[in-house]
């Protein structure tokens, strides 16, 4: 599955003794902070590159730069690393296809996928062809266009912009045809292209991380539940409840296909839909460690994160099982502008077994993530309320 072109000299480095490889990282928040955590026992070196200073968690690398994702800052950062991973899918992929030309360092994902991935219609379709479940969509140009789905499908249905689009940002949910010139209008203000899709009448949202290494091999972890609120995963539910015989396995093997039909490698979230009748659909897919994944670091015996940094160098895949019956994540949100650290961290770490993450954020915003709490336990509902006992302390903002 290794590109030839992405075998050169410095990536050679690594299979000598006495290096230790260096991973470049394109952002600078706290996913990648957390892959800094995850690389220090390993002896790795991790620089990021943050296309502003607002952008970059301070103080959390081997080294950091800022500049904005050109082509050329991205190719002068790319000779500082062995391999390059992504915090995030919206670094353009021109720019992408340039830093591979350059054949400096080991970009992956590829490009390539990455061009796939972030226009959420070509994600759709490679999906489609894969043979996995999804629910109807199709492109849009023009209100007449959405109303036609509507009327195919019956409403409601939801428009989405093609690109950009996360935490529920770009998307509408339409009722009836009134409301369709409004809400085009409003979406596509700013030359976007849209897509519309099919509603889907879930009972509840589910996610599974999926490893990949560079070599082939394969990992799943458990299958999670994942609890939102204006678009924002609130909680992660580890493992999913309450699942019908077997859908577990099935949404595991769903997950690899998706991968592998992209030819993704690291850590990759993948979102679903659970219906009533007990079948699923696949919302959308993240190439890069995920928000419903940070329950791994105290629950697994090897976190999605260092998963993350073994599968780009090739080596073997960790543990993916749960080490405890139950684990639960509350994400910590910020309620107001005001400084990035929270009142109520000591009334948070009196429950026992309370692991918190705070990312070290210089502002609070309201709904930015500041944080996360997860805690371990025999039962799951006991260890959700506890959970978000302890995260009810936290407060970001002032």
């Amino acid at each position: 599955m290794e590109d030839p072109r992405c075998v050169n000299q410095r990536f050679q480095k690594m299979s000598k003794k006495n290096y230790s490889p260096v991973i470049g990282v394109l952002g600078g928040g706290q996913l990648a902070r957390m892959l800094a955590d995850a690389a220090a026992p390993l002896g790795l070196s991790v620089r990021v590159l943050a296309p502003s200073n607002a952008a970059l968690i301070p103080k959390a690398f081997s080294a950091a730069e800022i500049a904005p994702w050109t082509p050329e800052n991205l190719v002068h950062f790319s000779q500082q690393a062995d391999v390059i991973a992504l915090e995030n899918e919206f670094v353009d992929a021109d720019a992408l296809d340039a830093l591979e030309r350059a054949n400096t360092a080991l970009l992956l994902p590829s490009a390539r996928a990455i061009r796939v991935i972030q226009d959420k219609l070509t994600q759709k379709q490679t999906l489609q062809r894969a043979g996995l479940p999804l629910p109807e969509f199709c492109a849009v140009d023009s209100p007449s266009g959405l109303v036609e789905a509507g009327n195919q499908w019956g409403w409601p249905v939801v428009l989405k912009k093609r690109r950009n689009g996360y935490d529920g940002k770009g998307n509408a949910t339409i009722r009836n045809s009134e409301q369709a010139p409004a809400a085009y209008a409003a979406l596509g203000h700013d030359g976007q292209d849209l897509y519309v899709e099919q509603y889907c009448p879930f009972v509840r949202e589910l996610a599974v991380m999926v490893v990949r290494s560079r070599t082939g091999e394969t990992r799943t972890y458990p299958v999670v539940e994942t609890r939102q609120k204006d678009h924002i995963c609130h909680e992660v539910l580890a493992p999913a409840p309450d699942l019908p015989p077997g859908l577990a396995a099935k949404i595991q093997d769903m997950a690899i296909r998706a991968v592998e039909a992209f030819d993704l490698v690291g850590s990759v979230g993948i979102e679903l839909f659970l219906l009533a009748d007990g079948s699923v659909a696949i919302n959308e897919m993240a190439p890069r460690v995920h928000n419903s994944g940070h329950y791994t670091i105290e629950a697994c015996p090897c976190s999605q994160f260092e998963n993350h940094l073994r599968a780009l160098l090739g080596w073997p895949l960790g543990d993916t099982s749960l080490i405890t019956p139950a684990a639960a994540m509350v994400n910590l949100l910020g309620s107001s502008e005001g400084p990035g650290w929270p009142t109520g961290v000591e009334q948070a770490l009196a429950t026992p077994g309370a692991h918190l993450h705070i990312y070290g954020k210089a502002e609070s915003k309201p709904g930015r993530k500041m944080g996360h709490l997860t805690l371990c336990g025999e039962a799951l509902d006991t260890t959700l309320q506890l959970a978000r006992e302890a995260a009810a302390h936290l407060r970001f903002g002032g």
